[in-house]
């Protein structure tokens, strides 16, 4: 075997790998339920399990069916979210579907506010069980895709505006129905945001994991900002609010202060305080700088290339405006996110997410390469790196929706590159065969 001469290299490769989601570890003291046991909900409703989806941060997911007598294949539209009967996040979850999420109050509020979509699952049922000596807690929930934080890695961590402003106003809207029922969700970010399952849901976003969810309002009368030092920084910390960072809990302006930062992030890649994450006390100090200076937030956000994106900068100028205990102006908001697709060449139809290409002009003002730098990187990668193969665009605009509020103010177009084939195919997960056990019957014996 030939060893290679002293100071010889290889020369680096071209393509950067597509960046891949960590996967959460088994959580302490749990186990992994075999495929066919078959859990009665509180309604006497009988939900067969299929195999295992994901462990999450408390429990486990698995694919479910109303069928007890069957296997649950692939294509199942269910899920059964699994967790220790003392857990207090999934406990708290269940409290919030039983009192928000039924079926008929969403149906209704639908209906009421002429929604064609509201993102916020429907409860479907819960329960609890035993599995050898443990002591198990359950909630059922329809089945979900993608995460738009999976969308926004497999995409070079880029979205173009008018998908962040179709996405915003999705949440908003969900924001809203949760704030008028008197919670808070605290953890607004794109892992929590999952696309629908089915071929005729696959566009629409649904905002999830109610773990932390608050109650601010209970019986009309609003919690009173009260800092706790026990509470600092609770949530994620890129995201998360300054209200939070100060150990108060999360009321409305903090959820749509939580939703900007994850647009921001969706726009420009990286924030600037994500440097340094392990430090909390210096992203809220940083946070706290940025927002009494928000043009010098978007300007360090796109490196001194901002163009376009005034709606976010409108935004969160609005938030600054809010006090703690403020009902926020939702129709304002909704208002602004539709101008800026309105004068961008695009509708919002009021249900689906469309998922434009980033063009390359975008991502060198979001990579910080100003025309020159642009034309001399371009020209320097024509002689060292070989042709890439264009990606195809499969987006399709959705239909226009009127709306009554006031203009905006006019605002540049982009368009641009989505992911290739290759990319896709390796953030796509593989699909498992389902299980021919036979059916373990377990009743619920408490309520949760």
């Amino acid at each position: 075997m030939r060893k290679a001469r002293p100071g010889k290299r290889k020369a680096p490769t071209t393509s950067a790998p597509v960046p891949v989601k960590k996967q959460p570890r088994k959580p302490r003291g749990m186990v992994e339920l075999p495929p066919g046991i078959v859990l009665t909900d509180l309604t006497k409703k009988k939900w067969r399990l299929g195999r295992l989806l994901a462990w999450g941060g408390f429990g486990a997911l698995y694919l479910a069916s109303p069928d007890s007598g069957s296997p649950v294949n692939e294509t199942a539209e269910h899920v059964v979210k699994v967790e220790p009967h003392a857990n207090g996040p999934l406990f708290t979850e269940l409290a919030f579907y039983q009192r928000v999420a039924k079926p008929e109050l969403i149906k209704s509020w639908c209906q009421s506010r002429h929604l064609k979509h509201l993102g916020v699952p429907m409860f479907l049922g819960s329960g609890s069980f035993e599995h050898g000596s443990r002591k198990l807690r359950f909630l059922v929930l329809e089945r979900f895709g993608k995460d738009v934080d999976e969308l926004f890695l497999s995409n070079d961590r880029k979205f173009d505006v008018t998908t962040v402003l179709m996405l915003g106003l999705r949440v908003i809207d969900a924001l809203e129905y949760i704030h008028c029922h008197e919670y808070t969700h605290g953890d607004i970010k794109g892992s929590n945001l999952m696309m629908g399952f089915s071929k005729s849901k696959s566009g629409q976003v649904y905002l999830l994991d109610y773990g932390l969810v608050y109650r601010f309002c209970p019986d009309g009368n609003h919690k009173e900002y009260k800092e706790d030092p026990k509470r600092k920084h609770d949530g994620t910390i890129e995201f998360t609010s300054r209200d939070a960072h100060n150990g108060v809990v999360t009321s409305r302006r903090s959820d749509l202060e939580i939703l900007g930062f994850v647009m921001l992030q969706w726009l420009c890649d990286r924030l600037p305080w994500e440097k340094n994450l392990q430090n909390k006390e210096y992203v809220k100090n940083e946070k706290d700088k940025y927002m009494k200076n928000i043009p010098k937030l978007m300007r360090d956000c796109f490196h001194d290339n901002h163009q376009g994106e005034v709606e976010i900068q409108k935004y969160l100028e609005y938030i600054n405006s809010l006090k703690y205990e403020d009902e926020p102006n939702y129709e304002y908001i909704r208002k602004l996110f539709r101008d800026g697709l309105k004068k961008r060449g695009c509708t919002d139809d009021g249900k689906n997410v469309n998922f434009t290409k980033v063009s390359s002009a975008t991502a060198d003002l979001c990579n910080g390469y100003n025309s020159e730098e642009k034309e001399t990187r371009d020209n320097a990668a024509k002689r060292t790196s070989p042709r890439k193969r264009k990606s195809e665009d499969t987006s399709v605009s959705p239909t226009a929706k009127k709306s009554k509020a006031s203009p905006g103010k006019k605002v540049i177009a982009s368009r641009g590159r989505a992911p290739s084939k290759q990319q896709a195919e390796a953030a796509r997960p593989r699909a498992v065969r389902g299980s021919q056990r036979k059916p373990i019957t377990v009743d619920s014996a408490t309520s949760p």
